[in-house]
């Protein structure tokens, strides 16, 4: 008890640091968990597909377990009819919003509606791309009518939903409500520091229980290395480090360290709307193979983690027989001198003239980030392509050359590929446009026979590895280190991207007093 008090004293005096007016108040009282969290400039879960925080505010129609698999959430039941691609969703009936009003199936329609609406420009839109129809049966009872069959539609029906009496006729990008968010959640937002902290207190009519930590603080710490000091200093409870800052907790009784899988991988993103690329596409698998994944596997992520060569190596359809581009310095020197390069005086490639090189960009505070461009710009030089890093305030997604990119879902293998290297889809960061990547991705949606999916995952894999998207480095270990005080976090659960789905149970966590 005497550290937990420690622990919120010190939270107290961080926060008093705010410039006057804006200091935060967080109550005493109860238990407190202080999370180490990234910044949040709006909780938008229609329109952002992931964030952290989201779970705890918000519900789906359906939700995940800690195997991944669909359980039931506003829904308590469904049922599909295969004959007219329907999908039908009897929903609870005791669930309210945190302002009172009954949750209804109005809310879901308005939601799924919201985000196919091209005007509000949500990356999650090709999630729900074909459904035909919505069709509102009783307060509690919706459908929807798919033109054709999706597999994966029990996973998108976690998408949250959102309240149509707060947000109708709001501009669903801008609205005030997603920094004052009213949802279903086992918690519900108390105040908002700007840059500072994010405070949620348990709802205490959650429909399925209360849960039994009091408030929960996501307290902003951008930068990985200040989250790793102040979990020493015990401003922090739980935070997710990198591998480096993980081994220095893994002696000391005091902390707990989670070194969970996840289904999140990194690697070299290409921007086919560049110039650059749409003239040397056919140098990217000279990239690929010019990487040494073992070795920044090694030197960045301490060992942990695997090397990567396609987007589903944690999904049940993975094709482990695919070109895996294992690192070969002399064959990427052949596929640059195969295309015409020749090596100039300055030891780098030139085609038609120009030196072949490219600038990688990195998102600031992500130090694993960070140091995997620099190796990878450092390998990649030693095969004679002139290879940079950038850093910059704000990512040009439109403008760069290539990004060190992160992805990766634990769920349907459908979840981050058809909307992130389908051709015009919401996620498709790259540009990247491929007919047959198109059509297999397509067919493996509309298909619930596992084996009419695997074949289609299995073409899809190979025209990738083909016809390169990104040169894929690693998957990462997520590395969560927690006070050992707090139980219930499951150490199982195979994590997505930036290491979210730690959450999942949260309302069922305690701290030991």
């Amino acid at each position: 008890m005497k550290k937990r008090m420690l622990k919120i004293a010190g939270l107290f005096m961080a926060l008093s640091l705010v410039s006057a007016g804006a200091a935060m108040t967080v109550s005493a009282e109860g238990e407190t968990l202080v999370y180490g969290s990234g910044d949040y400039t709006r909780i938008n879960p229609a329109m952002d597909e992931h964030g952290e925080i989201n779970i705890l505010i918000f519900n789906g129609l359906t939700g995940h377990d800690g195997d991944n698999q669909v359980v039931p959430a506003l829904a308590e039941s469904w049922e599909f009819d295969e004959k007219t691609n329907t999908y039908t969703f009897h929903m609870v009936e005791d669930a309210k919003w945190q302002d009172g009003e009954p949750v209804t199936a109005e809310d879901v329609k308005f939601t799924i509606e919201a985000i196919m609406d091209p005007e509000n420009g949500s990356e999650n839109a090709p999630n729900y791309e074909d459904i035909q129809e919505i069709t509102v049966i009783d307060d509690h009872t919706i459908a929807f009518k798919l033109d054709a069959p999706n597999v994966a539609f029990l996973d998108y029906m976690t998408m949250a939903v959102l309240p149509k009496h707060l947000l109708e006729g709001e501009d669903m990008q801008t609205s005030d409500f997603f920094r004052n968010p009213i949802g279903t959640g086992p918690y519900k937002l108390e105040s908002w520091e700007e840059g500072q902290a994010i405070t949620l207190t348990k709802n205490e009519d959650y429909f399925k229980g209360e849960p039994n930590i009091d408030t929960i603080v996501f307290k902003v710490v951008p930068d990985d290395n200040a989250k790793a000091l102040q979990l020493k200093s015990q401003e922090l409870d739980l935070a997710l480090l990198t591998p480096k800052d993980a081994a220095t907790f893994v002696d000391d009784d005091a902390y707990t360290c989670y070194d969970m899988k996840t289904a999140d991988y990194r690697g070299i993103m290409f921007n086919f709307g560049n110039e650059y690329w749409q003239k040397n596409r056919d140098l990217i698998p000279a990239v690929c193979y010019g990487l040494d994944r073992q070795a920044i596997i090694d030197a960045v992520l301490l060992g942990q983690g695997m090397e990567a060569y396609g987007p589903l190596q944690r999904n049940i359809y993975n094709n482990e027989d695919v070109e895996h581009y294992d690192y070969n310095p002399e064959k990427a020197k052949e596929v640059l001198e195969a295309a015409g390069c020749e090596m100039g005086d300055d030891g780098f490639y030139y085609r038609d003239g120009e030196k072949v090189g490219f600038v990688i960009s990195v998102s600031s505070g992500d130090q694993v980030r960070i140091d995997m461009a620099q190796i990878a710009a450092q390998e990649l030089k030693e095969i004679g392509m002139d290879v940079t890093v950038e850093i910059p305030a704000q990512t040009d997604w439109a403008g760069q050359m290539a990004f060190l990119i992160g992805w990766g879902s634990p769920f349907d293998a459908d979840d981050h590929t058809y909307k992130v290297f389908g051709t015009d889809k919401g996620a498709n960061y790259s540009s990247y446009s491929n007919e047959k990547v198109d059509e297999y991705l397509t067919e493996a949606r509309e298909s619930s026979d596992p084996e009419v999916r695997a074949e289609a995952y299995d073409k899809f894999q190979v025209e990738l590895a083909n016809d390169p998207a990104y040169a894929f480095i690693c998957y990462i270990d997520a590395n969560y280190v927690a006070d050992s005080d707090i139980h219930g976090i499951d150490p199982d659960t195979i994590m997505g991207h930036h290491g979210v789905g730690i959450f999942w149970n949260v309302a069922d966590w305690t701290i030991e007093e």
